[in-house]
């Protein structure tokens, strides 16, 4: 947005009642439920989510309910209006997980598009799955109007003849099914009690590592990010929510004084001591870029390195989200960063105080009476475990999840899919076997198109058990909830001409995520040879938002952006 046209307070209200010319503005407004005096408050957005399309956005018309009356309660009139969303958990392993990436850049689009067509002076967003994090914040720092996020709350762990589940489960479940490991009853059983609330996935997955990484970015409220859906008390934090982006109006405080490298810093720290999902890289490239801000994967790499894993969560450890919100949460978690000087305390939050103010009641150390989050001298990794992995496979960078494993290193053949029903076909058949790197390409963001999530095979290859002995590389997606040996945004991606494209079966590849390492042993006469006589493939969609998403869409490198130079 230019300077010109930087919001003010109260800026949409003042050209709407701006001369008789404005009347008819007027005159709409009064159909929707203005009076007289709401011409001269705030008008602010409740852009929501909520659709009954699946379990973590189900329940948020409570909560846009409850904003809609805090704002009114804080002096501001509200306007709601929706965006839409796909649950990578349905889709996931079909078609349609082609189109969740794509929903990032739609949500984004869909909010900034109702708030600056209607000029409105704040936002306050609400949202469940994975993309409503990103797409939203994307919006916000785009216009740089006044806004807040506001997570829809965790789902409830399920229940299974004692075993806690998650959405991971019946995935998992698959697997070990197939693999005759278990038996048609509890197979059954982990289906039908998996999802027993409305919520988010439970684990530190994707929804769950954005919404507590906006707590550290200063963009939603401190201990609101890991509170279930269905509690009284999510619904409080909301409307709290609403009372403070009123507040940050009228100071003016704008996303962009929020967001910093400084604030992006912290928020990566954040997600290395909690464990979280691969997808934090990709999506934090791109609100970088949003906000105008430098930010590459080397910065991933410098924060990884002093960060330790201090949370015992899954999908790499023993606890749930819920479990994490009991033994204090992000605000624990920070201030043990903060203690140890690894997060920047200087940094304005929405709230016009600064992170370190914001945790001065918050104890330096965890409890002793849980095990959720490891004191400093006990942590579950004494690094990160998301590491940045560059070679000749992946000259631009590559992801690795490497918590969980004994063993972060293999070397092996290549099983070379181009396909992810052709690679399930295989796992299931029992054609992969120990010792093996399972490439699956073609499925970036350009060649998926939409770069779609990999947790139906990784999830397959878990219940068959070979969760340590097989590698998995992509130049996809990895959902929140894998664990393994994989690495996954290969940069350059295959249909790009990448190196992964030149890849045959049998090929001697290496994950080494010790010396952050991702190569092909061939020789570069080799791989030159291979490359002259490589063709880009015809593109799966000419037509409709995977069409356009194909066109316009970077490298995953670069967060997969659409409007990149």
């Amino acid at each position: 947005m230019s300077d010109a046209r930087k919001p003010v307070l109260n800026s949409r209200s003042r050209n709407i009642t701006e001369g008789i010319a404005r009347s008819p503005n007027r005159a709409m407004l009064r159909a929707v439920g203005f009076t007289d005096s709401d011409f001269d408050k705030p008008i602010v957005g409740v852009a929501s989510g909520h659709s009954t399309m699946n379990p973590c956005n189900a329940g948020l018309g409570p909560l846009a309910d409850r904003a809609e009356a805090a704002l009114k309660a804080a002096g501001a009139m509200p306007q709601t209006f929706g965006f839409p969303t796909v649950t990578d958990g349905i889709s996931m392993g079909t078609e349609g997980m082609k189109f969740s990436l794509v929903s990032r850049e739609v949500i984004a689009d869909s909010i900034e598009t109702a708030v600056q067509s209607q000029f409105m002076d704040g936002v306050l967003a609400i949202g469940g799955c994975d993309k409503n994090m990103p797409g939203a914040m994307i919006a916000m720092l785009r216009m740089n109007v006044p806004g807040l996020f506001c997570y829809g709350g965790t789902i409830k762990p399920g229940f299974w003849k004692g075993q806690a589940l998650t959405i991971v489960s019946p995935f998992e479940a698959v697997g070990s099914f197939t693999a005759g490991r278990m038996s048609r009853e509890d197979f059954d059983g982990i289906e039908k009690n998996a999802c027993p609330s409305h919520g988010a996935c439970g684990g530190m997955y994707t929804a769950n590592t954005m919404s507590s990484a906006f707590e550290a970015l200063g963009m939603s409220l401190l201990g609101s990010s890991q509170m279930a859906n269905p509690d009284p008390e999510k619904g409080d934090s909301v409307a709290q929510s609403a009372a403070v982006l009123v507040n940050a109006i009228r100071l003016g405080i704008r996303p962009r004084d929020v967001v910093t490298r400084k604030s992006i810093e912290n928020a990566i720290a954040l997600v290395m001591a909690t464990g979280g999902s691969t997808n934090a890289v990709l999506h934090f490239l791109a609100m970088a870029h949003a906000a105008g801000l430098e930010w590459s994967l080397d910065d991933f790499e410098r924060v990884r390195r002093r960060v330790p894993v201090l949370c015992n969560l899954k999908p790499s450890g023993a606890y749930v989200a819920v479990d994490f919100h009991k033994a204090g949460g992000v605000p624990q978690v920070l201030k043990m960063l903060l203690v140890k000087g690894l997060v920047h305390g200087d940094c304005l939050t929405v709230t016009g105080r600064t992170l370190a103010e914001e945790l001065a009641h918050i104890p330096a150390e965890p409890r002793a009476d849980q095990d959720v989050i490891r004191p400093f001298d006990k942590p579950l990794y004494k690094e990160g475990h998301l590491a940045i992995l560059k070679g000749n496979l992946a000259p631009n960078g590559a992801v690795a999840k490497i918590t969980g494993l004994k063993n972060p290193v293999i070397t092996g053949p290549a099983r070379v899919f181009d396909s992810e029903p052709e690679a399930m076909e295989a796992i299931l058949g029992d054609r992969i076997r120990a010792g093996d790197v399972l490439v699956i390409r073609y499925i970036g963001p350009r060649g998926g198109p939409g770069m779609p999530e990999m947790l139906a095979p990784t999830s397959a290859i878990i219940g068959k058990g070979l969760g340590e002995s097989v590698g998995f590389i992509t130049d996809g997606r990895f959902s929140g909830g894998t664990w393994g040996m994989v690495v996954g945004h290969v940069a350059p991606e295959a249909f790009a001409g990448g190196p992964i494209a030149l890849l045959q079966e049998g090929d001697r590849i290496t994950i080494d995520a010790h010396r952050q390492l991702i190569q092909v042993h061939v020789s570069d006469e080799e791989l030159a040879t291979r490359r002259a006589a490589w063709r880009q493939p015809a593109p799966r969609y000419t037509r409709g938002v995977l069409a356009k998403f194909a066109r316009l869409v970077s490298g995953a490198d670069r967060g997969a952006v659409l409007d990149g130079d």
